[in-house]
């Protein structure tokens, strides 16, 4: 099989264009969900390997544009103001990182996607969890804490912090705005991190740049659905993209 640019066969870069339009598409209109879904899809006709380094530039630029959306101000602001849940982040998943060799993946999945299946499946079903203001700060650090135990562990991060901005109802646009620059941080790491291992090298690169021409459009198009939904049809369609996540997880521990 191909692994750079030029060397794939034009239906299978047709399909990668579709795949990471759609992946943006889902990540303009909820904010988070693009790398799950170019991974799953993107592997089932490129070795692993392509497929996960096709997906790290435009993550790094998406997430980029979904931070500063509203301007970089109203990003250091949000910063600022999550600076409790953003540096639980990054310091449990520098804290957890050397215990990816002890831990077995398929526990931790199933650990991950378990309860937050659950908490999607229960918000769907009317069962609104939205914690007092008081709470808040204690919340921010454990989700956070959380969040970066699994991320340090096992890539995955962003369901703790997502459950979280929905536990307090957080204003959608803010909530882009938070997941954006959580998730940018996520792929600076991402990025850094697969140009040492060589997953992104010279024959891969090509291609996961020319990804950032679908993904920056269907991101574009998720932004106008994004706009155009009120808070309730937001918060349904954000719960519901992160059950899917959730599933994914058990999905990937119960094979494991």
């Amino acid at each position: 099989m191909p692994t750079d640019f030029s060397g794939l066969p034009p239906a299978f870069l047709a399909a990668a264009f579709v795949v990471t339009l759609f992946a943006g598409f889902v990540k303009g209109a909820v904010g988070f969900a693009m790398p799950m879904i170019m991974i799953s899809a993107l592997s089932s006709f490129l070795p692993a390997p392509v497929a996960l380094a096709a997906l790290i530039v435009p993550t790094v630029l998406t997430n980029i544009a979904q931070a500063c959306r509203g301007g970089v101000g109203a990003a250091v602001e949000s910063i600022v103001t999550y600076k409790r849940l953003i540096g639980s982040v990054v310091l449990f998943i520098f804290l957890s990182a050397p215990l990816v060799a002890v831990l077995p993946d398929a526990a931790l999945y199933l650990l991950l996607g378990g309860p937050i299946l659950l908490f999607t499946v229960t918000q769907l079903l009317g069962k609104q969890l939205i914690l007092p203001a008081h709470r808040r700060h204690r919340a921010e650090v454990m989700m956070g804490a959380l969040g970066g135990f699994f991320g340090g562990v096992s890539g995955v991060w962003g369901p703790p912090v997502i459950a979280y901005l929905l536990s307090f109802n957080t204003e959608k646009t803010e909530a882009l705005r938070v997941q954006g620059v959580v998730f940018l941080l996520g792929g600076v790491m991402l990025l850094v991190s697969h140009v040492g291992s060589g997953v992104l090298n010279a024959q891969t690169a090509p291609l996961s740049v020319a990804m950032v021409v679908p993904a920056g459009l269907g991101m574009w198009l998720g932004f106008k659905v994004h706009d155009r939904l009120d808070a309730a049809r937001f918060r349904k369609a954000t719960l519901f993209v992160l059950s899917l996540a959730a599933a994914n997880l058990i999905r990937k521990g119960l094979m494991g």
